[in-house]
C-alpha cells in the first residue's frame, strides 16, 4: 500500500536547566556558562536549514520548544530561531508554535516578547501546588511563582496554554492531587497535562526510591477521582495523561500520537519522516558540546534507520492506544502502508480479553480496562 505523507511537525530541543531534577529521563544538562546559548543558537540555525531539506516543501502543522527549560533562552533568541523557521519552512497560517517554560525561569524575558517571537502557545511545568511537593521534586519555583508567572502569560495575551501537572508524589494521597488540580484550572489554563510520576531508569529517583511513594491502590483511586474532577471542570480527556477545555488540543503531540512526522533540530532530539514507501527514523547527538561541534565542522550525523513492518505496527499501536478515540483501521494502513488485516488476530483477541471494544466497524478504542492495563495493551503488538 501506498503511504500518504501525514502532518509534518518540527521538533526543537533546547537542552539546559537550571537544575537537573531528580524524576527527569530527558535530555537535560545543567547550565554552566550563559555563552553557550548564543553558540547553541547558531548550531541550531545551521540544523534548521538541513532539516528543511527533508520536508520537501511540506507546511509545518506545528513547532514544539521542549528541553530542557527553553525559557532559558531570551527572547531575542528564541525570535532568531522562529526566524530561521520561517525562512527556511512553509508555514500554515494556523501552525501552532509552543514553547515550554518553567515558572523559575519565565522572567528571563517578558512573556509578551515571546508573543512577538511567533509563540503563540506555552506550556507551564508546575507539577505541583504544594511547596512540599515541589521541594521533594527537585523544583526551583514555589506555588506562588507559578501563579505569578501564569498570570504574566495571560496578560501577555496568550489564550491557549498548558500546565504540566504530576500525581502519585511521595506522601499525596487523592485530596491532595485534587487540589492541585483545583488551583491549576482555577488559573484558566486551555489545556492540562496530568501524567504520574514514574521511577525512570537512569534518574536519581530510580536509584533512590523518594519515601512515601502511594501504592497502586492508591495510585488508582487518585486517578479516578482526578480525572472525574477534570470532566467536571470542562476538561476533555482525549489522550491518557492530556485534557483539554473547549477543543484546545494540543496539535503537536496529537501528531506524534496519530503516527505523524516530524522533523528534529537539537541535541538528542529524534525524528521521524516519511519519504515514499519508506518511514526513517533518526536522533542527533545528545551531549550539547558535541552536537555543536559536530553541527560547526560539518559533520555528518548518523543515517536515518528504517522502521520495519513489525516495528511499524507497533510504534502505531503503542500512540494509537493512548487516544481515547482510538484509532481507525484505515488511517493505520494510511500511516504504515501496511494492511489492517495484520492487526486483525490480536484486534479480535484482545476484544475477547475486553480490553478493546469496536464502536463501529473498522474503529477501535481501550475499554475502561484497557486503560487500565495499556502497558499490556500495546505489548500485545509486539512480535518475536
Amino acid at each position: 500500500m501506498i503511504i500518504e505523507p501525514p502532518p509534518l511537525s518540527l521538533y526543537l530541543h533546547l537542552p539546559w536547566c537550571v537544575r537537573k531534577c531528580p524524576y527527569c529521563d530527558f535530555n537535560s544538562h545543567t547550565l554552566r556558562d550563559a555563552s553557550d546559548r548564543d553558540r547553541y543558537v547558531d548550531a541550531l540555525l545551521r540544523d534548521i536549514e538541513k532539516e528543511a531539506q527533508r520536508a520537501g516543501g511540506r507546511p509545518l502543522h506545528s513547532i514544539f520548544m521542549g528541553g530542557g527549560t527553553p525559557s532559558l533562552f531570551s527572547a531575542s533568541q528564541v525570535q532568531r530561531i522562529l526566524d530561521g523557521v520561517r525562512a527556511n519552512f512553509a508555514l500554515r497560517a494556523d501552525t501552532e508554535v509552543t514553547m515550554e517554560a518553567n515558572p523559575g525561569t519565565v522572567e528571563c524575558d517578558a512573556p509578551a516578547g515571546y508573543r512577538d517571537a511567533g509563540v503563540n502557545r506555552i506550556s507551564v511545568g508546575a507539577q505541583s501546588f504544594s511547596d512540599t511537593s515541589l521541594q521533594v521534586l527537585g523544583r526551583i519555583h514555589s506555588a506562588a511563582d507559578i501563579e505569578r508567572a501564569v498570570n504574566d502569560i495571560r496578560g501577555a495575551g496568550f489564550d491557549n496554554f498548558n500546565i504540566d501537572l504530576m500525581y502519585a508524589l511521595p506522601g499525596q494521597d487523592a485530596a491532595a492531587a485534587l487540589q492541585d488540580i483545583e488551583r491549576a484550572a482555577a488559573l484558566g489554563p486551555s489545556h492540562i497535562s496530568w501524567y504520574q510520576l514514574t521511577l525512570e531508569p537512569n534518574t536519581v529517583f530510580h536509584a533512590r526510591p523518594p519515601e512515601g511513594l502511594p501504592g497502586d491502590d492508591a495510585v488508582w483511586e487518585i486517578q479516578e477521582q482526578g480525572q472525574a474532577r477534570l470532566a467536571d471542570l470542562g476538561f476533555e480527556q482525549y489522550e491518557v495523561s492530556a485534557y483539554a477545555r473547549d477543543g484546545r488540543h494540543c496539535r503537536h503531540n496529537l501528531n506524534y500520537w496519530s503516527f505523524g512526522d516530524y522533523l528534529a533540530a537539537g541535541a538528542g532530539a529524534h525524528g521521524k519522516v516519511t519519504d515514499g514507501d519508506d518511514i526513517l527514523r533518526y536522533t542527533k547527538p545528545a551531549n550539547p558540546l558535541m552536537y555543536m561541534q559536530c553541527i560547526e565542522q560539518g559533520a555528518e550525523f548518523v543515517a536515518p534507520q528504517p522502521v520495519e513492518g513489525a516495528d511499524r505496527v507497533f510504534e502505531y499501536m503503542l500512540n494509537a492506544l493512548r487516544l481515547g478515540a482510538g484509532f481507525a483501521e484505515t488511517d493505520f494502513e494510511k500511516r504504515t502502508g501496511l494492511s489492517a488485516e495484520v492487526l486483525q488476530q490480536a484486534l479480535s483477541s484482545l476484544a475477547a480479553r475486553e480490553l478493546l471494544m469496536q464502536p463501529e466497524k473498522g474503529h477501535w478504542r481501550p475499554t475502561m480496562l484497557g486503560k487500565r492495563f495499556l502497558n499490556d495493551l500495546q505489548a500485545s503488538f509486539l512480535q518475536d
